[in-house]
Order: structure tokens, then C-alpha cells, then sequence
């Protein structure tokens, strides 16, 4: 009998498309193909079959079945669930899902085995070479280490025919965990929460569970135990671990391997190509069992999927902003749910969403009050710079300055944490005031003394700076306005000549294998003051640091983000929390110019609860999250004309609906980005209200000029 395929293929397409199975190909759904789309040869996936016979028009044929591991129901599942969440075509969603495909398979490795000759001349080197290759094929630079002589020496003997050339097929084993590894030890409370995880994972099902533990209080020791609890109940379960930093993965990545003896498998965009291919495979065929990485794991093919964890939950970092936009937080619930799963949100700052999830029931909240061991949670105080001011042209107070000298006279680390990259985020020109920007873009260029050179961090523009300025011709006026990470830097080095200093920023750390060493050297001691950006602001364990200085404590106050409070005081308690977290005391210090704020005096008390009530109820007088749903809709297009009038079609074109408020259309904060003009509206929803079928609707009856392009953000984090 004659079928339909319904192919779904990862591209900007509404909707799969319909194929006849050529005879005996016998197509499941999940299976990857190919198939013909006007001129070209598509990969897709089979998200359908039926009958076909009767059709009452022609359907071009699947040209072949692709011999890789097909999609599981779950993964299709989630693909259509993320696209009608975020109001985006599946093709997107479904592209992410095939992402590891896109790369090639690890080639073999070329190495040297023995062929039985003997040499024309032995020596004492060529001795050594013979033994070592005695142990099994090796590659020519590995064999000259291994026998502690010259590559001249290997070359020798392969010219001679002792030794030849064979190649070796990358391994693609995932070694198992080992779960009889026994656990460290937890304290009552860790106990406690752990037992309660256990118990949900042996409920099965979809259940969710909000890890709230204060900083330094062993969170990660919690879902361990869960992670062991999950493996252990199915041979054939997978366990997916989300971090937000690569930085962090390298910390928790050590942490799992202590525990279960072999390394997880990492998915992020440091890890290289053949090896994303392979952790693609290995995630498919159900080899791989623990997986740690980005947001984008969450698109991984699981065949058993039975624990999602996302540490750090409140991070912004799990916010997609560009291409197929979502929350990977959100997300992440939706793929347990879908799988029949155990979800757990792990923070010391929960996002108010999460904490209303669980005073609403809806999540398992699981509480942890104290620091694990003897570590006590620092003191912080503020410093107000209007009574206590810096020198002119310096940015730290003497307060500052002086606590800092007092911890390194005891043999203690600082960290200076600023959460802004660069040297300075404005250069201007003193002659005639003009301001440097990205072409075509309304950001400030950032300088970068490093380097010498003037980068926008939205676009990736990057010059020379220039040693006139470009507007009036100036020679040598151009200054540079505000700190970042590398003036603090320089004035540290400035005061404290005798000290070990280092930078923690994006600019500064590379890669995982960077943020690494430079983690190990600050635990190891080897580092004295640390100046970083949040990088190092959550989820690192430094034993001898005692003294955390915010800079800038009201940067992140600043702005119209609806969020402003909730990501501040997030991200200062998360940077204050990396004081004191062994036997020794610690303390947190908040540069800040307004310290009568709500949010810098909930810091001071260490008073969360006083913090969450009041932003609650503001959130809720205004009908915002959690009480009610954001969207924010983006037009972009280079014609100012053209893309004002499709926005005027827009509004007019709202559709009536209760409950909903729409707002715009307005000019965004950075109105000009690569040349395009942008218009923002932004619409608030109550909760009883289908935000997405509104937005869809809305989106049909206005036509979209081919100049114009539209992109839909449900629930947005960056209002710019």
C-alpha cells in the first residue's frame, strides 16, 4: 500500500511537507531522509506517515533513507512544542535538534606499529624506541616522548620498514559511570533533599523541584545523589545536566567525575566538531548517559531522558536571544514534562518565576539554609562613594582599597568583581564631544587596552583606536570614560605592585581549557587579587578567598528592565557568595552610590524573603511575570519608510482581546543595529490568556514586506 512521508526539514518552512515512500524503502517516523525542494537535496526528518492511497495529486518521491540514528518521539515532540511556544516556524527548533550532524565524524589517527624487521644498526635509542612501541600502536611524536628520544630517531626506523604506518579508527566508546563510587558526605539538610529526590525519581513521571540553597551550602552534592538515583534505577537511563558557563562546566564537570569515576560527555560551542558529532551519536543510541552542557543540549536526541538538572536556573544566560529565541529554563521543564521526567532548578537566587511555581505547588521546593561544613555566609557592607569618594581618575574607594590590603597582609585573595568587559565603555572626544559607535549601529564602541583597539560587544565591530578623532580631526583627544575590567586591573597593579593579579572576563579566558587553568591557579593560590566579570561570580570554589569587592554595585540598576532589581541583587549576592566558603570568614564589599536602594539594603541584611516580598508585590500591582506574560515584538528593516508603515499595519491589525494590553509601536533603545532601524512593541498578557495563539493570529493579518523582518520573543529578558 502506497504512504505519505511528512517530512519536516530544518529551514524557514511553516509546516512539513508531504513525499511519496518509494516501494520498500519502509520509512519510520523519527527516520532521517533526503528529499527533492525545487532545484536542490534537502536532509529532513519523517514527522508523519499515512495512507496514501486515493491522493488526487502527484507527490515527488523520498530520494533515499539517511543511516543515522532516527529522532525519538520525545525529540519530535519537544520540536513542535518549542516552535508553537516561541510562535517560530518548527524548521528552527528542528535545525538545533540535527545540529551535531552538521559536523563530520573524527577521522582515523595515523600511528606506528611494529612489522617484525629488525634494523641495519641497532643503538641504544632504537632500543628504546622498540620498547615502547611494544605497547601498542602510537603516533610518531607520542612514541619519540614515550621512548625519550628524537623524531630523527622514529623516522629512522620507519625508513627502514621496522616500523609502519597503520591507522586507527577513533574510539567511540562512552565509558559507563561507576555508581558504586560512594558519595561525600552530606549533612542533615543535603540528606534530606537528596532522599526527597530519590523519592521522586522512584514515583516516575513528570515531577519538578526547585533546589534552593543559600551559596556555598552544597547544592551540587544534592543532585549527585540524584543523578547516582536515576542510573541506578535504569540501566538504559540519561541524565542531562545544564550549566550557563562554559567557565562553570569545567568546575562541575570535575565534581562529576570524582563522583562516578569518568568524565560526562560535554556539549557546548568549545567542544570541537568531530566531537559534538560523536556525543550526537552517543546521546541517540542512549551510549551516552551523562551529559553536561549549554541551552542548546536541551535539543539533544535522548532515548531515555529520566533527570534534567539547570544549575544556576535564574541565570540570563539560558535566555537565546538571536536566531530561534527562548528560554532554555522554560524549556527544560517542557522537555521533562514530555518526557516523563524528573526536572530540578537549582540556585541560591531563584528567579521569581520559580520561586512562585513553588509557593504555588506546582514545584517540589527543597530548601537549604546553611553553607555545608564550618563556612558561614559573608558580612556585607556597603560603601557609599558620596561620603567616601576615590582619588580623581580612580574607581576604587579607600575603604576599599584599605580591606583589600588587609586581606593580602594575612595571606587572603580578593576578587574585584565588575560586571562590564573592556577598558572603558565610551571613548570620546574632548574637542567636540562626539562619542565613538559601531557603523550602522547605535552601540558605543568599548575600548580595550589589551589590544589597542575599539570593539562593539553587540555586533562584533572591532577598529584601531584611532589617534584622531574621526569627526573633527582632533589629534590626541580622545578619552576614554568609565571602568572596565582592565582600568580596575591597572589601578590594582597601581596600588598593590607586590601582588598576583589576573582578569576573569570573556576577553580574557578564551576557552574552556583557559577558564580552567585560570580557575585551578586562583584555588591553587597562585593568584592574589582577581578582577572579574560574572564569569566568576557564581558556582567557583576559591578556599582561601575572604574578600569580594563590588565596584559598581548600582551598574546593573540602571536602565528600563522590568528586571532590574531582580537580576542586581541575583547577581551581587551570587559574586558576595564566593567569600568565605571554607573555614575561613568572609566579607563583600558594595561600591555604590545609592545605598539607600531597596535592593542594596535586602544585600546589607541578607534578607531575600524581605526582597522577594516586595518586588512580588510590585510585579503583581503591574500585572507582570510571574503574574501575568510578557511578548515583545521586534521589526527590523533598512527602509525607515517602509518598516514605519508595516508597524502602522500591525497595530492597526490587533486583534480585540481580553486581558491583553499592547504597547507601541516605539523606537527601541538601540534603534540602528547593521544598518536596520527597529521598532519594539510589547505586548502584556494575564495568565488565562493564550499569549501565543494571540501573537500567531496577530502576526497573520499584516503582511510582511520582503525588506522587513519580524521576530517574536515570548517571556523577553533584554529590552533594547
Amino acid at each position: 500500500m502506497p504512504r505519505i512521508a511528512s517530512v519536516l526539514l530544518p529551514m524557514p518552512l511553516p509546516e512539513a511537507f508531504d513525499y511519496a515512500e518509494p516501494e520498500g524503502l519502509g520509512l519510520a517516523v523519527g527516520d532521517h531522509v533526503t528529499v527533492p525542494l525545487g532545484p536542490r537535496v534537502i536532509r529532513g526528518v519523517v514527522t508523519g506517515l499515512r495512507d496514501g492511497t486515493g491522493g488526487n495529486r502527484p507527490l515527488k518521491p523520498v530520494l533515499e533513507r539517511v543511516d543515522d540514528p532516527p529522532l525519538p518521539p520525545g525529540v519530535l515532540a519537544f520540536v513542535e512544542w518549542a516552535a508553537r511556544y516561541s510562535v517560530d516556524i518548527p524548521g528552527w527548533p528542528l535545525a538545533m535538534a540535527l545540529r551535531g550532524l552538521r559536523h563530520p565524524a573524527a577521522k582515523p589517527d595515523k600511528a606506528l606499529v611494529l612489522t617484525g624487521a629488525q634494523p641495519a644498526k641497532m643503538t641504544p635509542a632504537r632500543l628504546k624506541v622498540l620498547a615502547a612501541a611494544e605497547h601498542g600502536p602510537l603516533a610518531s611524536g607520542a612514541l619519540a616522548t614515550a621512548a625519550g628520544v628524537s623524531a630523527g630517531v622514529v623516522k629512522g626506523l620507519v625508513d627502514e620498514g621496522v616500523l609502519a604506518v597503520t591507522w586507527i579508527e577513533p574510539d567511540a566508546s562512552f565509558p559507563q559511570p561507576d555508581l558504586s563510587r560512594p558519595p561525600q558526605t552530606l549533612n542533615p539538610s543535603q540528606r534530606a533533599s537528596a532522599d526527597v529526590l530519590s523519592e521522586m525519581l522512584e514515583a516516575r513521571g513528570f515531577q519538578a523541584a526547585l533546589l534552593d540553597g543559600v551559596t556555598g551550602s552544597g547544592k551540587t552534592e544534592v543532585y549527585l545523589e540524584a543523578v547516582a538515583a536515576a542510573l541506578a534505577a535504569d540501566p538504559d537511563s540519561q541524565v542531562l545536566i545544564l550549566l550557563p558557563e562554559i567557565a562553570l562546566t569545567q568546575a562541575v564537570l570535575a565534581r562529576f567525575e570524582a563522583r562516578f569515576g569518568v568524565a560526562p560527555v560535554e556539549w557546548h560551542s568549545a567542544v570541537s566538531p568531530p566531537r559534538r558529532r560523536r556525543a550526537w551519536e552517543g546521546v541517540a543510541t542512549g551510549a551516552a548517559r551523562i551529559v553536561i552542557g549549554a541551552r542548546s543540549a536541551l535539543f539533544l536526541p535522548f532515548r531515555k531522558l529520566r533527570l534534567v538538572v539547570v544549575d544556576e536556573e535564574h541565570d540570563g544566560s539560558f535566555k537565546q536571544e538571536e536566531g530561534f529565541i527562548y528560554q532554555a529554563r522554560d524549556l527544560a521543564v517542557a522537555r521533562a514534562k514530555i518526557e516523563g521526567a524528573l526536572v530540578v532548578l537549582a540556585s541560591a537566587t531563584p528567579s521569581l518565576e520559580s520561586l512562585w511555581n513553588a509557593q504555588q505547588g506546582r514545584y517540589r521546593w527543597l530548601r537549604l539554609s546553611a553553607r555545608h561544613g564550618a563556612a558561614q555566609l559573608p558580612d556585607i557592607d556597603l560603601i557609599d562613594m558620596r561620603e567616601t569618594p576615590p582619588e580623581p581618575g580612580r574607581w576604587l574607594s579607600p575603604p576599599l582599597v584599605k580591606a583589600v590590603s588587609v586581606a593580602l597582609a594575612r595571606g587572603e585573595q580578593a576578587l574585584l568583581f565588575l560586571n562590564r568587559r573592556g577598558y572603558a565603555p565610551l571613548v570620546l572626544c574632548r574637542a567636540c564631544g562626539e562619542k565613538m559607535k559601531s557603523p550602522d549601529t547605535d552601540s558605543w564602541l568599548v575600548e580595550h587596552r589589551y589590544t589597542g583597539r575599539l570593539v562593539c560587544h553587540l555586533t562584533g565591530f572591532s577598529m584601531k583606536k584611532p589617534e584622531a578623532c574621526p569627526h573633527c580631526g582632533a589629534k590626541d583627544s580622545l578619552t576614554s570614560i568609565g571602568p572596565g575590567v582592565e582600568r580596575v586591573e591597572e589601578e590594582a597593579r597601581h596600588l598593590f605592585p607586590d601582588a598576583r593579579i589576573a582578569v576573569f572576563s570573556s576577553d580574557t579566558v578564551f576557552d574552556a581549557a583557559g577558564a580552567r587553568a585560570l580557575v585551578d591557579s586562583m584555588a591553587a593560590g597562585e593568584i592574589d587579587i582577581l578582577v572579574a566579570t560574572q564569569a566568576a561570580a557564581k558556582g567557583h570554589n576559591f578556599p582561601n578567598l575572604t574578600l569580594v569587592g563590588v565596584v559598581d554595585a548600582d551598574l546593573s540598576l540602571r536602565g528600563g528592565d522590568l528586571r532590574a532589581g531582580e537580576r542586581t541583587f541575583q547577581l551581587l549576592a551570587q559574586a558576595a557568595g564566593r567569600a568565605g566558603r571554607h573555614e575561613k570568614p568572609g566579607r563583600a564589599l558594595l561600591q555604590t552610590y545609592a545605598p539607600e536602594h531597596g535592593v542594596l539594603q535586602a544585600l546589607k541584611a541578607q534578607d531575600r524573603d524581605a526582597f522577594v516580598e516586595a518586588e512580588m508585590a510590585m510585579r503583581q500591582e503591574a500585572g507582570l511575570p510571574p503574574f501575568g506574560r510578557l511578548a515583545a515584538v521586534i521589526a527590523s528593516g533598512p527602509d525607515p519608510v517602509a518598516l514605519d508603515a508595516y508597524c502602522n499595519a500591525l497595530a492597526a491589525a490587533t486583534p480585540n482581546a481580553e486581558g491583553v494590553e499592547v504597547f507601541g509601536p516605539a523606537d527601541a533603545p538601540l534603534a540602528l543595529v547593521r544598518g536596520r532601524r527597529r521598532k519594539r512593541f510589547l505586548v502584556r498578557a494575564d495568565r488565562t490568556v493564550d499569549l501565543q495563539g494571540f501573537l500567531a493570529a496577530w502576526r497573520a493579518r499584516a503582511k510582511v514586506p520582503n525588506s522587513v523582518r519580524v521576530v517574536f520573543d515570548v517571556d523577553p529578558y533584554s529590552f533594547l
